[in-house]
């Protein structure tokens, strides 16, 4: 659905720095927004699709969000869960994926019982309090902004609290994690309850939507011999259905299909083994369904 010309803007939040900034510029400009050229640029408009967007901390988005000042953000699971907005977690963008754990000297801690009474560092507070509340654990949490891993060593915590990618910073630390997985965290688009209303907000969604979803299929064409066009379709069946078209060699068509990027490369060689020529795979930039 296209968006009036004289409908007010979508007003969208995006990363203005951090892991997350990058991914998030790059989905919107492939669902075909305008994104700044400057990272000093606080704000820009892209009058043509009718969207305003305002680059901030990826720790507040969520609550300019839920507080109603903009209708869409990016940002990601765990600031969503630590800031306490209201806003709406609405769809995983599937990059920026975290894991958040407790960590502490190597050896010396094993599980959550090891956390009672000690001092937690972390930036995230909201979200390490609710943890220990939710399992009785009676601990300090001490927050701090920025890396955490030198609290221990400096006398400030015990154990810390934090996003693990690779695990390697807290490695040469000297720190391990233990005990559960606290949360699993991934970019997200979160929204506010009420705009769904907004006249672009249903484009903005679909263009997501299909951004997303062309990256998890590639375009796959193949020649194929007309009596094994049945055998090999079952193996390619498309969205709807595969198109066939007839070659101008006798007895051979040809076939165009999406298929799941994650074991495209599986379906080639059977594709070859059951007598397919030409086979070709073409990424998609985005689609609709």
């Amino acid at each position: 659905m296209a968006q009036p010309t004289d409908a007010p803007l979508l007003r969208v939040a995006v990363p203005n720095k951090g892991a997350l900034s990058a991914a998030a510029s790059e989905i919107l400009k492939d669902s075909g927004y305008r994104q700044r050229r400057d990272s000093k640029e606080l704000a820009i408009i892209d009058v043509e699709n009718g969207v305003e967007f305002f680059y901030l901390r990826p720790r507040d988005i969520a609550l300019y969000v839920g507080s109603g000042t903009l209708d869409v953000g990016i940002t990601g699971r765990d600031l969503l869960a630590d800031s306490g907005a209201s806003a709406i977690e609405i769809r995983d963008l599937g990059f920026g994926a975290s894991r958040f754990h407790f960590a502490g000297p190597a050896g010396k801690y094993s599980s959550l019982d090891d956390l009672e009474g000690k001092r937690i560092a972390t930036s995230y507070t909201g979200i390490v309090q609710a943890f220990l509340d939710e399992r009785g654990i009676n601990a300090s949490v001490v927050r701090l902004d920025g890396a955490v891993e030198t609290s221990i060593q400096l006398g400030v915590a015990d154990v810390i609290a934090d996003v693990v990618e690779t695990g390697s910073t807290l490695r040469l630390a000297g720190l391990a994690t233990f005990g559960e997985e606290i949360l699993r965290s991934s970019a997200i688009l979160v929204t506010r309850e009420g705009a769904e209303s907004h006249p672009g907000f249903e484009t903005f969604r679909q263009r997501i939507e299909g951004v997303l979803l062309a990256r998890s299929y590639v375009m796959m064409d193949y020649d194929i011999r007309s009596e094994h066009v049945q055998d090999a379709v079952a193996l390619t069946p498309g969205i709807e259905s595969p198109t066939v078209s007839p070659l101008h060699r006798e007895g051979w068509v040809a076939v165009r299909a999406m298929v799941p990027r994650n074991g495209s490369q599986r379906l080639m060689d059977q594709l070859h083994d059951m007598g397919a020529r030409g086979i070709l795979l073409t990424a998609i930039n985005a689609c609709r369904l």
